[in-house]
Formats: C-alpha cells, sequence, structure tokens
C-alpha cells in the first residue's frame, strides 16, 4: 500500500491512541505534528501497599514530524529539539526505571546524508550510575515516495518493527478450530 505523508500519520497516531497520551499541534507548529506521552508504573508490596518492596515509572516520548525533504540540517535540529523537550518531560528520580525519546520523522524524500545521521545517531544516558535510571534516543524516519522506507538508529530498530506491523498488517484470516 502505498501512503501519503497525511495517511501514514493518521495511521501511525491512530494505533498509538490505545496506549499513548497525544497532544496534537496546529499548522503553526508545523513540521511537529504531534507528540505521543506513555507512562507506567509498577510496584509490588506485601499484604499492603503502605509495605512497598520496589516500584518503577517508565516513560516514552514520541515526537512525529511531517516533513516534505529531510535534510541532515533539519534533523539535527529536530533531533536537538526531541531530546531537549523529552528531557524537560522526563521525572527523573528513586523509581525512575528508563525514557525513551523518539523522533519519527515522516517524509516525501530524504537526503542520503540524513539517513546517515540518523543511523549514527546514539544518545544515551544514565542517571546516578543507573540507580535512578537511564535514557535512551531512538529515531526512526519512514520516506513515503521510496516505496515507504523506513530507516532506524540502532536503538530505534523496535520502532521500525512496530511501524511495519502497524503500515504494512495485512489482516489475516483466522481459522476457526474446533
Amino acid at each position: 500500500m502505498q501512503y501519503t505523508r497525511e495517511s501514514a500519520i493518521g495511521r501511525l497516531l491512530e494505533s498509538y491512541r490505545t496506549y499513548y497520551n497525544i497532544t496534537m499541534f496546529e499548522e503553526e507548529q508545523k513540521p511537529l505534528t504531534a507528540i505521543c506521552e506513555f507512562f507506567e508504573r509498577s510496584e509490588k508490596y506485601v499484604l499492603s501497599r503502605k509495605a512497598n518492596l520496589w516500584s518503577t515509572q517508565c516513560e516514552e516520548f514520541i515526537y512525529l514530524f511531517d516533513i516534505e525533504h529531510l535534510t541532515k540540517e533539519l534533523f539535527e535540529k529536530y533531533r536537538d529539539f526531541a531530546y531537549e523537550d523529552g528531557m524537560k518531560r522526563a521525572n527523573i528520580g528513586p523509581g525512575h526505571m528508563y525514557t525513551y525519546i523518539t523522533p519519527v520523522f515522516v517524509c516525501d524524500t530524504c537526503d542520503e546524508d540524513a539517513a546517515a545521521a540518523l543511523k549514527r545517531c546514539r544518545i544515551y544516558k544514565s542517571f546516578h550510575f543507573s540507580l535512578h535510571g537511564w535514557m535512551d534516543f531512538h529515531a526512526a524516519v519512514l520516506e513515503v515516495m521510496r516505496d515507504n522506507r523506513i530507516t532506524t538508529n540502532r536503538a530505534g530498530k523496535c520502532v521500525g518493527k512496530i511501524m511495519k506491523n502497524v503500515l504494512f498488517q495485512m489482516k489475516k484470516k483466522r481459522r476457526r478450530f474446533l
């Protein structure tokens, strides 16, 4: 299936809507289309909640960018924006396990040097020797004019798999066993 930028973003937002808090942006905020926030808290206690053995907090921030042609300069500009904004949103402290900051660029075409910069992008940070968790930076680009090619950095491989499942899943026939 061939997507346009708008239809690909719509399909991604539709799948994120179940698990993420989505903030949409108007035309004046372009190319940033939406920020999707995911928060999870887990804990283990004995007999009552006051006897807490451990607790963890996990966060993920996805930044959806709608760009006609992605250049290296635009990638670096919006990579830095996503990193700075994601670090402001992160709740680092005791009980924090991880924060994933993920810019997703949906574009018609992408320069080869921008794709190379995205693949080389590696931002990782641990807080208090990982006692207060860590932050990992995932990045992905979807080129709709190049047969919906998805490129990710090494940490963003999971994002690429999710995008492939969301965008290219075929409705499978369910077998009924008697």
